[in-house]
């Protein structure tokens, strides 16, 4: 069983590299290719990446400036992480795409900016495009200069402007850095993580 769902992964990680451009980030077996603190996550025999129970983050080695990110997600009720967006590989993130069971109960008072698929501080993203808690959702996030736009399941939930936000951080200037998991806690996970670099 474990052998068919290793080549079952196998050619799941050869069709993604190809589609389009695209270039897997995670094989699907272990961590390599990702920095920091590994210990916060564990790859399951399903051949996801898991959020543990602990607050620690995970980089791409590679660094990234304009770029297209697509990946499933799945939450266990409560779930909360986020995608770190030109991250820099010391300190804290500072643009972050969030990730959150908006359907949890003890999120119900959040502000517009903090629920899924948001920009963390800055922007809010469309809310009802999330699948029940427990099925996969297929996101993309695109970052092509001071444009960052987020589909959820088909639906683009936010496009914006980094340049046109009132609010400011150190992250709306960063033009290049790593693409980070930032965990918040358990019951999120990963699979089919793909990226297409785009040039200028």
């Amino acid at each position: 069983m474990k052998k068919l769902i290793t080549l079952i992964l196998l050619s799941s990680c050869l069709l993604l590299s190809a589609e389009e451009g695209f270039t897997s980030i995670f094989n699907g077996k272990d961590l390599t290719g990702w920095i920091g603190a590994t210990d916060g996550y564990k790859v399951t025999e399903e051949g996801t990446i898991a959020a543990m129970n602990r607050k620690k983050d995970i980089y791409t080695e590679k660094q990234y400036s304009d770029f297209i990110l697509r990946f499933e997600v799945k939450m266990d009720s409560g779930a909360n992480n986020g995608i770190g967006i030109r991250t820099p590989a010391e300190g804290k993130a500072t643009l972050e795409c969030q990730i959150l069971d908006n359907s949890s109960p003890k999120y119900a008072n959040k502000k517009d900016y903090q629920y899924h698929g948001s920009l963390y501080y800055h922007v809010g993203a469309k809310r009802g495009f999330l699948k029940p808690v427990g099925e996969w959702n297929e996101q993309e996030i695109s970052v092509i200069g001071t444009q960052v736009k987020v589909t959820l399941n088909g639906t683009v939930i936010l496009d914006t402007d980094l340049s046109q936000l009132k609010k400011k951080s150190k992250g709306l200037k960063r033009t290049i850095g790593h693409i980070a998991l930032l965990g918040h806690g358990a019951g999120v996970y990963f699979r089919n993580m793909r990226v297409k670099e785009v040039k200028k």
